[in-house]
């Protein structure tokens, strides 16, 4: 006689394994049981060490550095639980690797954010759990459901603990308008506006600053940062506006390059990001607060499973 009933398995790549033990922590369970290894030549071997037949899958694949490693590996789990014959795959990803390269701004570029929802698609996903990708058009290059979540809510929790007075929060960019009145809203604070310009790839340069900064506490907050070009430079002019202090806010501490020296030698008070990419153990003091994103990942995990409603997580105000 065949077993009925749903089976949740959770299972984790080989990056970022403190976010995946949190978000198992916080749904009661264990991670599933999976081998991941590199052959000499540096090919990758995913083998699932016990039966995912039948079972609601997720897996949690932070595309982390290096990114296109942890991209194949993700692609491979895939590949392997969709042939191990398991009833649904739900890649979670707290990190959407090339996603700023989302769209054709010059002539013969890649769209490269598109290939990468093909190669998944392609592998057998069946669902996307993502948190603040670079632009919400990403979410229209897959035909499969993709949810969405923020960690507006976790941030605003963490400034708000702050108790921080006469608060702005400010727009690196005018494509992050909408996302940080969100922010402002929640916070009671105002919102200002940097106008910023690229001449290169990882090279910023603010040229004005739109709204009242000045006397005032200062948030500048992104989706992510970087090589910190642009945070650090944004400090700089609002401190030159009159700001009294600036924090910085962002979902993705990618961290390249320079970024940390950037940070360590800026004016910035302090640099608030989430753990969707994981931090070095010897960069985790100082300016750098990491904050825990497990809990939503788990709640938004546990209602796909059990077929419920997570349009509640994408809410700004949605409380944990």
């Amino acid at each position: 006689m065949v077993a009925s009933g749903k089976r949740m398995m959770v299972f984790a790549g080989s990056h970022n394994r403190e976010l995946s033990e949190g978000i198992a922590r916080h749904l009661g369970i264990e991670l599933g049981n999976i081998k991941i290894s590199r052959f000499a030549n540096g090919e990758i071997y995913v083998r699932y060490l016990e039966s995912v037949r039948g079972a609601d899958v997720f897996l949690v694949a932070p595309m982390c550095n290096p990114v296109n490693a942890s991209i194949m590996e993700t692609l491979i789990m895939i590949d392997a639980a969709k042939r191990a014959s398991a009833r649904t795959i739900t890649a979670v990803l707290p990190h959407y690797a090339y996603a700023r390269q989302d769209k054709k701004s010059a002539a013969r570029e890649p769209i490269t954010a598109k290939l990468l929802a093909d190669l998944l698609t392609t592998a057998g996903v069946d669902r996307v759990i993502a948190m603040d990708l670079h632009q919400g058009q990403i979410q229209g290059f897959f035909n499969q459901p993709v949810n969405h979540l923020t960690a507006l809510p976790i941030l605003a929790d963490y400034f708000e603990g702050l108790q921080l007075e006469d608060c702005t929060v400010v727009s690196p960019d005018v494509g992050r308008v909408k996302v940080c009145k969100k922010l402002a809203d929640m916070l009671g604070a105002s919102l200002a506006i940097m106008h910023k310009g690229r001449p290169e790839h990882n090279v910023a340069e603010i040229t004005h600053v739109i709204g009242d900064v000045e006397g005032r506490v200062c948030i500048v907050a992104d989706d992510m940062i970087d090589t910190a070009g642009s945070v650090t430079e944004g400090a700089k002019a609002l401190l030159q506006k009159g700001a009294k202090k600036v924090y910085v806010a962002a979902t993705h501490g990618i961290f390249s390059g320079p970024a940390f020296d950037r940070i360590d030698a800026s004016p910035i008070d302090e640099v608030v990001v989430t753990n969707t990419l994981p931090l070095p153990e010897e960069r985790a003091h100082g300016k750098i607060r990491v904050l825990s994103v497990a809990p939503l990942f788990a709640h938004a995990i546990q209602n796909v499973y059990n077929d419920e409603s997570v349009s509640e997580l994408f809410d700004p105000d949605f409380q944990l």
